[in-house]
């Protein structure tokens, strides 16, 4: 298994107010800290250490960058994680895939379960998985495959990279579920959390973030 080697550097705050905190996670990077203390340095102890108090209320995998939300309290990390478990937050990723999806655009619908002897990989599972759900679209071709717009309709663990591998058009750089060759297309899993919108649980303002994809 390859080291922890996390990207050096501040973090990027894209959203800062006195209840939330919204940064960009730079892939390479844990959301939360891992099992040892080599697995310390993560998304939300950088956060804390600039703004004591960050807590955890969703999580990008490690190798996934993009927008990651925080809170500033108890109260607000459990009123946060009410709109994430009522799906009340809309979140869309881009990711190159390896081909070209056909439909160019659909919904994905496989049930997914963790892959216990296999953890932390996931896999499709009929009788007893949870219903998982994604939207996808194809923006744009590329030499390997498409530019795919994804929006998760539930959150499950690995979700939009076991179902894109399941379909036949793995992320490129993925490391846990691409063939060979879409593996080494990319230096890094090419998954980036590029919008997420939701009602502010404290003013009610409707927050829209975006940012521009790094890959």
């Amino acid at each position: 298994m390859t080291p922890y080697s996390p990207p050096p550097g501040p973090l990027r705050y894209v959203h800062v107010d006195e209840y939330l905190i919204v940064i960009d996670k730079p892939s390479g990077l844990l959301s939360v800290p891992g099992r040892g203390e080599d697995k310390a340095d993560c998304a939300v102890a950088r956060a804390d250490a600039e703004h004591p108090g960050a807590l955890t209320v969703h999580r990008l995998d490690m190798a996934t960058s993009g927008l990651l939300v925080l809170a500033r309290s108890k109260e607000m990390q459990a009123a946060l994680s009410g709109l994430f478990e009522r799906g009340e937050v809309e979140k869309e990723y881009l990711a190159d895939a390896w081909g070209t999806p056909d439909p160019a655009s659909g919904e994905i619908d496989l049930p997914l379960i963790t892959d216990w002897p296999n953890r932390p990989r996931q896999k499709v599972d009929h009788q007893i998985g949870k219903p998982s759900k994604t939207l996808y679209e194809t923006l744009s071709q590329k030499s390997t495959g498409a530019r795919l717009k994804l929006t998760p309709l539930t959150g499950r663990s690995h979700q939009l990279r076991v179902h894109l591998a399941e379909t036949g058009h793995p992320i490129l750089g993925d490391e846990l579920y691409a063939h060979p060759a879409a593996r080494a297309a990319a230096p890094r899993l090419c998954l980036h959390a590029a919008r997420i919108a939701f009602t502010h649980p404290a003013t009610g303002e409707r927050l829209n973030l975006s940012i521009p994809c790094p890959f």
